[in-house]
Order: structure tokens, then C-alpha cells, then sequence
């Protein structure tokens, strides 16, 4: 929780200062909740999973803050207890096919073994396209990774890397009914390729108001220095709002 609120103040106040310096200022808005569900005659399982994003923007500068807790248990036995929060910023994206970028984030993870991990870093980043229907870039840089992992439920892995942070991301909409959304990270160790981070996340969403969808969604999570990924599909619902 101290995370979460720790998030949400720095966007509060990020957000505050920068109105300071202008009247064009745009915000957005958007909260998912999604699940799944299954009881069968040998057992059952259950997973949640709660989303939020909310940027601040203008022409040349976009903030943005997240954050996502997963919870799921299977016949009784706790699968999931995974927390993410994260701040990041774009420099020109708006105006230039060729912009920057920023981020900090904090993950804890029962599913991936990730007691603690933080990242930090920066880099470049290429729009191929950036329309209101159709969106793609591609971005890289490098990260400052501190981590504390479990190797086994008693033995720590507390380490320090530097990381290549590899970033595919589009987003594509059909008549203002269908979005179909993706963004997938690649980050090796620089001294060790066979230490990497792997996330893909992909949805899609039936827009039933400008506000409301009905939002299916797959996300996949590999952690080679324990040996730990995870599959999760969800299906709920998705509000967003552009102010």
C-alpha cells in the first residue's frame, strides 16, 4: 500500500507543477478490472486483476503513472500476489518521429519470485506510425535494475545489473468499436544475455460507450534469473476517459 501511495502522490504532484506552465494541458484516465474463473468437481481457482493509468500531457511532454495488483489461488493454495508500479515520461513524442523516454519502476511478485526489484533508465524510442486508429513504435535504451529475488524460499539473490531495455508497442482501432493493443519488453543483462527479463502483454476491447469496453487480455512474464514465468488471461471490464 505505501507503494501505491507513494505512486499516486509523485503523479499528483508532477501533475500540479506542470499545469503550472500551461492552459493546454490534457489528462486520461483508465482502470481495468478483470478476472477469471473456474470450479470444477476436482477443485477450483480464481485470479483477479486490477489496472489503473492516469497521464498528464501537453504538445512536447507526456507523464503518465500505473500501477496493477494480481491475486489468484488454486484449490486453496495462493498462486498469485503480484504488485507493479511504475512513472514514465515522453520528450517530443507529439511532434517528432524520434523522441525520448523515462521510466522508474517498482514490482513484487509471489508468482515470478520477486520480493523487491526497481528499475530505472532512460533511452530513444521511434514512431513508425502515430495516428488516431493506428499506432507503432519501437523504443530502446537502458535500465539500472536492483533487485532481491528468492532462489528458494530461504536463499536471496540481492544483485545490481544493467540492463538493455528493448520495447515494441501498438495499438490499432476498427470503427471505434474494436481496439486490439500490445506492448512487449525484452531487457538482457548487458554481461549476460542468458539473464533477462521478458514481458508481452496483449488485448483486446469491444467498446460498448467511449468510456467503457468489455476487455479480454493476455499477459505473459519471464524471469530467467529464477527460473519463474507465468500466463495469465483475463476477460472484465475497462474504463477510460480522455478530459
Amino acid at each position: 500500500m505505501r507503494s501505491i501511495n507513494v505512486t499516486i502522490f509523485i503523479l499528483f504532484f508532477c501533475g500540479t507543477a506542470f499545469a503550472q506552465f500551461s492552459d493546454s494541458i490534457h489528462y486520461y484516465g483508465k482502470f481495468a478490472s478483470t478476472g477469471s474463473i473456474n470450479q470444477t468437481n476436482e477443485g477450483n481457482s480464481y485470479l483477479l486483476s486490477n489496472m489503473f493509468k492516469v497521464g498528464v500531457s501537453k504538445k512536447k511532454i507526456v507523464l503518465n503513472g500505473s500501477g496493477s495488483w494480481v491475486y489468484g489461488q488454486s484449490n486453496g493454495e495462493l498462486t498469485n500476489n503480484d504488485f507493479s508500479s511504475s512513472l514514465d515520461f515522453s520528450l517530443f513524442r507529439a511532434v517528432r518521429q524520434i523522441y525520448y523516454w523515462g521510466l522508474a519502476n517498482y514490482d513484487k511478485s509471489f508468482s515470478l519470485k520477486i520480493n523487491d526489484r526497481f528499475q530505472a533508465g532512460a533511452g530513444i524510442a521511434y514512431n513508425f506510425l502515430d495516428r488516431k486508429t493506428t499506432y507503432l513504435s519501437v523504443s530502446d535504451g537502458f535500465i539500472w535494475e536492483k533487485g532481491d529475488l528468492f532462489i528458494e524460499d530461504t536463499i536471496h539473490d540481492v544483485y545490481d545489473a544493467v540492463r538493455n531495455s528493448f520495447r515494441v508497442s501498438y495499438k490499432f482501432v476498427f470503427k471505434e468499436l474494436i481496439t486490439i493493443d500490445g506492448t512487449h519488453f525484452f531487457q538482457p543483462n548487458i554481461t549476460d544475455i542468458s539473464d533477462y527479463n521478458l514481458k508481452s502483454v496483449n488485448s483486446i476491447a469491444f467498446n460498448l460507450r467511449k468510456w467503457l469496453a468489455i476487455t479480454a487480455s493476455m499477459t505473459y512474464n519471464k524471469v530467467t534469473r529464477t527460473g519463474r514465468e507465468n500466463l495469465l488471461f483475463t476477460y472484465g471490464l475497462t474504463l477510460e476517459k480522455y478530459f
